[in-house]
């Protein structure tokens, strides 16, 4: 029965219990008025299918009506007023995160069954994972999946990259113990792999390429020597993860570029000219400055306002500055 059913009709279909055969849904066979009961004023009566013997309605949908009948809210003004009052300064904080907390998880869970359902003991984080396997089983997904799927969801929408720390951590360590072992396991076989020649002729047989040592006469075995399959995994994990010598800024170069201070001159820049042309450089600014200031001088002398002046006042020439440049 729907909870928005008019419980002042009667009901068309009915939840009947036998005591003998069990539950059975079916129309009344007959109905009798119950003025005494508020919520619902009459009761119902329908033959078992099984046994034929006449059953009552069931208890617990007598007990649903109820409910239901009383769920109806406050009915005077006054009441009303004091539901509404309730709701004031809701939701809080604390609630409008749960909220969202809900959705992104019941959200992320229904995108994670997609790629993760629930399969405890069939992927590889199930044999660390501490969940318990029943319980697991009876979700949708799996829950570290969409553990990770809420932080990352969290992440972007809140652009916080803050947020992935810990997991990116976790994940670079994974890597650096990765690349341990790689180091570790081309340390025990070798930079070199050597394996020996052979090829299958038409009838699928195998042969190996021999030869015959022509000093001792003894037969050897061609060898292919190849690199270790693991290096090129090890150099690609190195540059694509920012961990060579030049990234983390362990080179000469940049050490000596961080030593030098604003203004101070590299020691390996070349210099721009040599002792010797600086020094002819100097003295040939020098004798220029003398040929500019005994052509000063002239354009004094020769200065009219500067003649009358000394003129009337009697002054004499103006001094001559000269300049002589010697090389030493």
């Amino acid at each position: 029965m729907p909870p928005n059913k008019d419980h002042h009709s009667r009901l068309t279909q009915v939840n009947f219990r036998c005591s003998d055969c069990g539950p059975f849904k079916a129309d009344p066979d007959r109905i009798v008025d119950a003025p005494e009961d508020e919520h619902h004023p009459w009761r119902y009566y329908g033959n078992c299918p099984y046994c034929s013997r006449e059953c009552a309605q069931a208890s617990w949908e007598r007990a649903l009506m109820k409910a239901w009948k009383n769920a109806t809210g406050p009915k005077t003004e006054e009441g009303k007023a004091a539901s509404a009052a309730n709701l004031e300064g809701h939701p809080t904080k604390e609630e409008s995160l749960r909220t969202r907390f809900n959705a992104m998880k019941h959200g992320a869970s229904a995108k994670v069954a997609k790629y993760f359902p629930a399969k405890p003991g069939k992927y590889a984080l199930c044999e660390s994972c501490e969940v318990d396997r029943f319980w697991c089983a009876s979700q949708p997904c799996c829950v570290k999946q969409t553990q990770n799927f809420m932080i990352h969801h969290a992440a972007f929408e809140q652009k916080k990259p803050g947020l992935l720390s810990e997991m990116h951590a976790e994940m670079q360590a994974a890597i650096f113990s990765i690349l341990q072992q790689i180091i570790m396991t081309i340390i025990a076989d070798g930079v070199k792999i050597e394996r020996p020649v052979f090829h299958f002729d038409e009838n699928g047989c195998l042969h190996l390429g021999e030869y015959t040592d022509k000093e001792t006469g003894d037969k050897r075995m061609l060898m292919d020597v190849s690199a270790h399959p693991l290096l090129k995994p090890l150099t690609d994990f190195l540059s694509k993860n920012s961990m060579s010598l030049a990234d983390m800024g362990m080179t000469n170069k940049v050490i000596e570029a961080e030593d030098m201070l604003p203004g101070q001159i590299a020691t390996s820049a070349a210099p721009a000219i040599s002792d010797d042309e600086y020094k002819r450089l100097q003295l040939q600014a020098l004798q220029d400055l003398a040929g500019k200031v005994q052509r000063s001088n002239q354009l004094t002398n020769q200065d009219p306002i500067l003649v009358d002046f000394n003129r009337e006042n009697g002054g004499s020439e103006a001094d001559v500055i000269d300049v002589e440049a010697k090389e030493r």
